[in-house]
């Protein structure tokens, strides 16, 4: 009985999966929104099955997708099942709401290297380079227009400044796999966890933002890191200059993180609303010399306790 219940739930979540991944490919606009609803069939599916069952029910959607889809499909499918299938089995074993996040995050940080080592090595596609390719051939066209105008001086000022982005925004490529994959995490769990808990899924709630606090040690990490980063000087393009700069700007992201948080603990605190707060957050992130700013309190908060200080 168990087991046809079993097969009965996963043939039905397989043809809710098959829907979506239609969707996903073959419907514009709607498909980019559904594609972030394709790990929820194998998180319900996990949740509340053995994990034998659940790598059955990951490698019939892997065949279900060559069927409805393609071969291209197959990478999509590969990502979203297992990163769907690994928050399920740890919502099954009663995981914390984090050890569910950074267990997703791994699994989709995984699949993103691996797919883009793949397409590098065997179909000699680097997506990352061309995008990059297609910008410096935008940024040569606007300023090939600026000269044409009688703009020469001013179309190399600019030129040279989005040249110079450009390659620090190839350097950070490995601090952008990691903030991708944090950020589609956390977005599958805002979308699936609230339908898993309309199917009496037990899920955790997350801490208000305000009260998250990073662990102390990630001080002594940020205090290493730049130290490193002071004394140390690889040359230019090598491996340890994309690794030192690449830990720098992750290491001082969570410290901005760790400021963010604290600010909105100073404004509970003090009464101030959250349409206020939040207003409050955005204008600072545009503002480039207030995120240094706020990652300096992120800094403080760690070290010195200043939460204490602001309860007493």
């Amino acid at each position: 009985m168990k087991n046809t219940r079993r097969i009965t739930e996963g043939a039905i979540l397989l043809a809710v999966f098959a829907v979506i991944l239609l969707i996903t490919f073959y419907v514009p606009v709607f498909g980019l929104v559904a594609s972030l609803f394709l790990p929820l069939p194998f998180m319900l599916f996990a949740a509340k099955n053995d994990w034998k069952s659940t790598i059955v029910f990951v490698v019939s959607s892997l065949l279900l997708s060559l069927v409805f889809g393609s071969i291209l499909s197959l990478p999509l499918t590969l990502a979203s099942s297992t990163t769907g299938a690994v928050m399920g089995v740890q919502i099954n074993r009663k995981k914390s709401k984090l050890a569910i996040c950074v267990s997703g995050f791994f699994v989709f940080l995984a699949n993103s290297i691996i797919m883009y080592g793949v397409s590098i090595i065997f179909f000699n596609q680097d997506i990352m380079q061309q995008s990059i390719n297609l910008l410096r051939d935008s940024i040569k066209s606007s300023t090939d227009m600026l000269n044409n105008m009688g703009q020469g001086a001013e179309a190399k000022k600019v030129a040279d400044q989005f040249n110079q982005s450009l390659s620090l925004m190839k350097t950070l490529i490995p601090s952008m796999f990691v903030f991708s994959s944090a950020f589609m995490v956390l977005v599958t769990q805002a979308i699936s966890f609230p339908i898993l808990k309309k199917f009496g899924i037990k899920v955790e709630n997350f801490k208000p933002f305000r009260e998250i606090i990073l662990p102390k040690s990630m001080l002594w990490y940020f205090l290493v890191i730049m130290s490193i980063s002071l004394f140390v000087h690889p040359s230019a393009g090598s491996f340890w200059q994309m690794a030192i700069l690449n830990l720098t700007f992750i290491i001082f992201f969570l410290m901005i993180f760790q400021g963010y948080s604290f600010m909105f603990f100073v404004f509970h605190q003090k009464g101030i609303s959250k349409s206020v707060s939040i207003l409050i957050a955005i204008i600072s992130f545009i503002i480039p010399i207030m995120l240094y700013i706020v990652g300096i309190l992120g800094i403080m908060d760690l070290g010195f306790d200043l939460r204490k200080r602001f309860e007493k």
